[in-house]
């Protein structure tokens, strides 16, 4: 754990003194050596160099300066001495140069225009400010004019001049009418930057109103009118039809002519325009003509600077913020409507007043020492540099043999004592000038240390701490440290010695506890100071807490033991989900537990343990799970309905202190549920008037508390009640209570300095509330300086939240400063944070840039990296832009949007992957900062190899029959190479059993293939993939379609309700495409009743359903009833006997036998009559049985349904017999139809019990002899 901060003039100290090791001393800024050591005079404020007054006040020339002893101040008008004390009027303000000319007794402020410049004096140097030239303000009256109207015909162009007087500084144009109502501008009607009001076209309703030209000065703040003017229009259109202004071609619906854009402003097709680094550069363009021409804005040989530059004046001007010089150039502005286009080139020459590259710096040097003062500065043209010294021209200064005149350079050899004076730097050009102060300041001081003697310092065991030893001489001292007195100088191992004398233990030991002494010598002396460090023990927590589960209403214990250096003071709090617990009166904190009594819902959470002490700390973290009590309420009251409790009231303050006031209130009824805490909140009427803010939380069993208070707040206070259904309304407000003020007692928090654009800064912090205000007109003070140059401080006072400081060199760290500040005074001083000003782009690209190809699909990059200096901000990252400018293949479209690839950080190498193979590349590098990208590097070409290809697109698997498969897919999507074939793999399977797979192998141009089946019954799993000379690329896989029959057996109903004839089924194909579904079964066609036809399968279970289906002709759909077949689950891994030449023989004889045994039997009885058979059969007949009215019924044997495991042909179709003859026109009637396998279902039917019918549905296979019994 670090030691508490040292106050932070200690650490000022500490940068003066590595500023000092590095050349000239730097004094510091204890005010003890600041009063004691003779400087030369500094100007710390002045008036701006065109400084303009208001004539109604007072003028006030400012002029400041700091020196020891004080210095002197004394003025020059138009280069001539400025007697003060013989003009009543003029006086200079006490321990200031100052100037105060009163004008309350009479006087012109006009007498006193001219060019002041203060001198700063004392006994060692003379000190300049600026040039400060004084102007008085003027905003002169409009001449009287009479202007006649104006006559001008519709269509034409039109320009209302304006002219306003000259006034100091310039006024504000606008025009108006005469009435005093704005004149509304659009892209037709507008005004110029000259104060001129254009038309581009003028309309008749432009005469509905007068035009006025208006100037407003800034400095009277009066406002300037000139005469109306009154337009007149003539037209062809004499009447003013409001309708053709929405017109879609309003002009020749007027009779206006159209024609093409011409330039009002500036008039030709070329013109010139010169301004200054810095400033805003302003380019106009007016157009006439009909319609009205629209502006467009293009740059010669580039793009204009998105970041800097935006339209005005509806599109009619562009400005150009903060010129450089790289926005010179030709502009060109681009006026076009439907009748054509014209355009007009500017051309921008960027000049520079002068401006810094280095500003010279106070040196203070030791006798003897050497040194020099440089005084760098740009413009254009380029500035001349005139040296003086005390001010006056240094040739005509008293010469010193040690100094040294090189141009922009002064250097000092061997200086002494008499060389102390104020050098002034003067650069300047056409455009204007620079004027820096310096003074050199010889110094000889013995060695004094800053910091107070014998400081202790206490760290953590094992911890890294740093020893500091603020210190100041002149010539600047060496620094020694030394353990117990004894020894020699500690640096190296353990102890490092850092520039500024510090002496940093990388890892405290318990030996390392002692007393340090740090010795300072120069040639005129020694001085030295002790710190003594204490090593301490760390806090650790050794048991900790541990997730617990409880149910409501138990106790819960929480523990949290720690071990710590006895010698420091140990505080253990507890937090609760990331915030501070409030300790209830249902908990108990004890040293090394936490114990929570009758536990509720809103117990729930993580509860962290933080022990810590004034130099460590450490945490331990559990988590509360709370399950909800399902038990039966056990007392009347837990049966009673719970609700929120009722609102406090009777509010009452009392106690009234300057810091603090008691509360009290009276509780509302708790509504059969304890109130368990009281929340008091407060309301001010300054910041946030109406706005409630938590002040204080105190358990349910109080009713008064005190309540501490902030300085200068209006307090008004609430109080809420809370149960564990929820929170009470808020009690009505107590009376108001006001403190009284105070200075603040701390500073705005989250102080940062960032840039905005590369020429500032700006500085934010998070504003203080009403509580930390403390008095009345809170306000801060923004402090800012160079950290490197450790200039003096720059303030301003700010009443918001933010700063901006300008003219900033490019991203430089400042330290920064904000301090709170009211009426009653200060807050404490503020914390130095380091904040930088605004980035520019890198100037700078990756130079060496070297592309190596790694494979088809990637590179690595390597260059060299830029000079730190030419980033010009944060180096973020390397980045480079690549795009794919073409592929190999020809006749290939390729997309040339540009990619990119980061790489964070300052590093000379990186890895571009993801590019396609077989491909043309560029590539250039960049370097980026939190600005933007820098200049690009030279392109880098490359090539890729060949890859592998991507898989074949939409790869698709047909099976149109049982015998074949049928493959198609479409070349690869990105070939990334010469394709040379494709690759197919399959085998069959037969659920878990697999076949031999067979590889082939087409040519590119093949994207068809056929696969004969080797038996119906397996599956094929198809795996596809392209190939070029690298290999084969990825595979695209699919499985062929599902036969018919492959599904799970389903029960079979008793019988099969009688199909609809004259349907004619086909067998569809069915389709496997690259998503990879497939059809689980397939719907066998509907059998003619013109043919009987049987089929010996194996055995299956069939369903019947009755749907709507479209035959392959344009006839509507009939209702047809289908059967679907479904296979068995299991498979036979034997052939199928069903495909042998043998078995199917022996079937067709047996059919044919089974035929004429039914002939005969119809023969015999439409010959005969019906056979008697009631005795015959054990099971009585049912109402529903189709029995005949003699008592006899149509035989069937039970046998007789379809075959288990039937299938359809081959070819999946069923083919009518040749014989015509039908069993129809045997018997009584037509009512007699064959089932689909070929069995006689007519007349001969007879119903089985559920229980019979469950009982025949077996998935075994019927055998061909069992099929010949049951038709006997």
């Amino acid at each position: 754990m670090a030691r508490p901060q040292p106050p932070p003039w200690v650490h000022a100290a500490f940068l003066l003194c590595v500023l000092g090791l590095g050349g000239a001393i730097e004094i510091p800024m204890d005010p003890s050596i600041q009063n004691e050591l003779t400087q030369p005079p500094t100007i710390t404020k002045q008036s701006v160099k065109d400084h303009i007054v208001d004539p109604r006040d007072n003028i006030l020339i400012e002029c400041e300066a700091k020196g020891n002893p004080a210095p002197s101040f004394h003025w020059t008008r138009n280069s001539r001495f400025f007697n003060i004390a013989k003009d009543p009027r003029v006086s200079m303000r006490r321990r200031s140069g100052t100037l105060v000319i009163d004008f309350r007794s009479g006087g012109r402020p006009e007498e006193y225009e001219g060019e002041y410049q203060c001198f700063a004096r004392n006994k060692f140097g003379t000190a300049l400010s600026n040039r400060i030239r004084l102007q008085v303000s003027k905003s002169p009256l409009w001449p009287k004019e009479n202007l006649d109207p104006v006559v001008v015909q519709e269509g034409a162009p039109l320009t209302l001049q304006c002219n306003p007087p000259p006034g100091l500084p310039s006024p504000v144009i606008f025009w108006m009418s005469s009435s005093m109502e704005p004149i509304t501008q659009d892209k037709r009607v507008s005004q110029g930057h000259n104060g001129d009001l254009y038309f581009s076209n003028v309309i008749l309703q432009d005469m509905q109103t007068d035009y006025s030209c208006n100037a407003r000065f800034h400095f009277t703040h009066t406002i300037q009118q000139k005469n109306p003017f009154t337009l007149k229009v003539l037209t062809n259109h004499p009447y003013n039809d409001s309708s053709l202004r929405n017109h879609p071609d309003m002009y020749s619906a007027r009779g206006v002519a159209e024609r093409t854009p011409s330039f009002m402003y500036p008039q030709g097709t070329s013109s010139s325009q010169m301004v200054l680094r810095g400033m805003d550069l302003l380019l106009e363009c007016i157009a006439s003509g009909v319609p009205t021409p629209d502006i467009a804005w293009y740059k010669k040989g580039g793009d204009l600077p998105s970041d800097k530059a935006k339209f005005e004046n509806f599109n009619k001007a562009l400005r150009i913020t903060n010129v450089s010089e790289e926005d010179s150039g030709e502009y060109f502005c681009l006026a076009s409507n439907k009748m054509g286009s014209i355009r007009h080139t500017i051309s921008v020459r960027v000049k520079a007043a002068p401006y810094w590259l280095d500003e010279p710096k106070n040196l203070v040097l030791a006798p003897g020492e050497d040194g020099r003062l440089v005084c760098r500065a740009n413009g254009n043209p380029k500035p001349t540099v005139q040296w003086m010294v005390n001010g006056e021209p240094l040739q005509s200064a008293p010469p010193n043999p040690n100094r040294e005149v090189a141009g922009d350079t002064i250097i000092f050899r061997d200086t002494q004592i008499s060389s102390r004076a104020v050098y002034q730097c003067n650069t300047s050009n056409e455009h204007g000038y620079l004027l820096a102060n310096a003074f050199v300041s010889v110094l000889d001081v013995p060695p004094r240390m800053l910091s107070p003697r014998n400081q202790l310092i206490r760290v953590i065991l094992y911890n890294r701490t740093r020893l500091d030893c603020p210190f100041f001489g002149s010539p600047i001292p060496t620094l020694r440290w030394f353990k117990n007195g004894q020894g020699s100088n500690l640096d190296g191992g353990n102890y490092h010695v850092h520039e500024n004398g510090s002496l940093e233990i990388k890892m405290i030991r318990k030996e390392d506890q002692g007393i340090y002494t740090c010795v300072a010598t120069n040639i005129l002396g020694k001085a030295e100071n002790q710190v003594r460090l204490e090593v301490k023990d760390p806090t650790r927590i050794y048991r900790m807490p541990e997730d617990q589960v409880a149910k409501r209403g138990t106790t819960v214990q929480l523990e949290c033991r720690v071990k710590h250096d006895p010698s420091l003071k140990l505080t253990v709090s507890w937090l609760k989900d990331e915030e501070p617990l409030y300790i209830s009166n249902r908990m108990k904190k004890e040293d090394d537990s936490l114990t929570i009594f009758g536990v509720a819902e809103k117990d729930q959470g993580s509860y962290t343990c933080v022990a810590s002490t004034e130099l460590d700390q450490d945490l331990a973290k559990a988590y509360l799970t709370v399950l909800a009590d399902q038990a039966t309420p056990t007392n009347r009251l837990a049966a009673l309905p719970k609700g929120r409790p009722d609102r406090p009231r009777d509010l009452e303050l009392t106690d009234l202190a300057e810091r603090s006031v008691r509360l009290t209130w009276i509780p509302g009824d708790a509504n059969n549920s304890p109130i368990t805490d009281y929340v008091v909140q407060f309301e001010e009427d300054q910041f946030q008037p109406g706005v409630w803010h938590d002040h204080s939380k105190f358990p349910g069993n109080v009713n008064s508390a005190v309540l501490q208070l902030s300085p200068y707040v209006n307090y008004q206070f609430r109080v809420i009640a809370i149960n564990e259904v929820g929170s009470s309304h808020p009690s009505l407000p107590s009376e108001r209570y006001r403190t009284s003020g105070a200075p603040p007692e701390s500073n705005p928090g989250d102080v940062k300095g960032e840039g905005t654009r590369k020429n500032n800064m700006e500085i934010t912090w998070t504003p203080m509330n009403a509580t930390s205000a403390f008095g009345p007109n809170l306000r801060y003070i923004v402090k800012w300086r160079r950290r490197e140059t450790r200039d003096a401080w720059n303030n301003a006072t700010v009443w918001g939240s933010r700063y901006v400081v300008g003219q900033t060199p490019v991203y430089v760290p400042y330290e920064i400063r904000v301090q709170a500040e009211n009426d009653f005074g200060k807050a404490p001083e503020p914390e130095t944070v380091i904040g930088y000003s605004g980035e520019d782009y890198p100037r700078a690209a990756p130079t060496d840039v070297k592309v190596r190809v790694m494979n088809s699909t990637a590179i690595s990059l390597q260059w060299n990296r830029v000079y730190s200096d030419t980033v010009q901000g944060q180096l973020r990252e390397y980045r480079a832009y690549y795009w794919r400018e073409s592929s190999l293949l020809k006749n290939l479209w390729v997309s040339q949007k540009r990619q990119q690839a980061s790489f964070p950080g300052d590093r000379p190498r990186g890895v571009v992957s993801q590019l396609f193979p077989y491909s043309n590349y560029k590539l250039e590098m960049v370097v980026v900062n939190g600005r933007g990208d820098g200049p690009r590097s030279e392109t880098k070409e490359f090539t890729t190899p060949e890859g592998v290809p991507s898989a074949p697109r939409r790869f698709r698997v047909r099976q149109p029959n049982l015998e074949t498969i049928n493959l198609e897919w479409d070349h690869p999507e990105h070939p990334n190479g010469i394709l040379v074939g494709y690759t197919l793999k399959y085998l069959p399977f037969n659920g878990t059993k697999l076949g031999k797979q067979i590889v082939e192998n087409f040519s590119p141009n093949q994207t068809k293939f056929t696969v004969q089946r080797a038996d119906p019954v397996s599956r094929y799993r198809f795996t596809l993939s392209a190939r070029t000379q690298v290999g084969s690329g990825e595979a695209v896989t699919e499985e062929s379609p599902a036969p018919p029959n492959e599904a799970t057996p389903t029960a079979a109903p008793p019988t099969l309700p009688p199909t609809t004839a004259g349907a004619t089924g086909a067998v569809s194909s069915t389709d496997a495409t690259a998503i990879g579904t497939t059809t689980e079964a397939t719907e066998a066609p509907t059998v003619p009743t013109a043919a009987p036809t049987t089929i010996a399968t194996t055995t299956t279970v069939a369903t019947t359903t009755t749907t709507t289906v479209a035959t392959t002709t344009e006839s509507p759909p009939a209702t047809t009833t289908r059967t679907k077949i479904q296979e068995s689950a299991y498979t036979n891994n034997q052939a199928d006997i069903a495909t042998q030449g043998w078995f199917i023989g022996l079937m067709c004889a047996i059919a044919l036998l089974v035929l004429i045994l039914l002939i005969v039997c119809f023969i015999k009885r439409s010959r005969g009559g019906k056979y008697p058979v009631r005795e015959k059969k054990d099971v009585p007949l049912g109402p529903e049985d189709p029995k005949e009215e003699d008592g006899s019924f149509d035989y069937s044997d039970e046998d007789n349904k379809p075959l288990q495991g039937s299938q359809t042909s081959l070819d999946g179709t069923i083919k009518q017999q040749e014989s015509d003859d039908s069993l129809v026109d045997y018997g009584e009637g037509g009512e007699g139809q064959f089932n689909e396998d070929g069995s006689f279902i007519g007349q001969y039917t007879v119903k089985k019990d559920k229980e019979e019918t469950e009982g025949n549905e077996s998935s075994e296979a019927t055998s061909p002899v069992n099929a010949i019994y049951s038709l006997a």
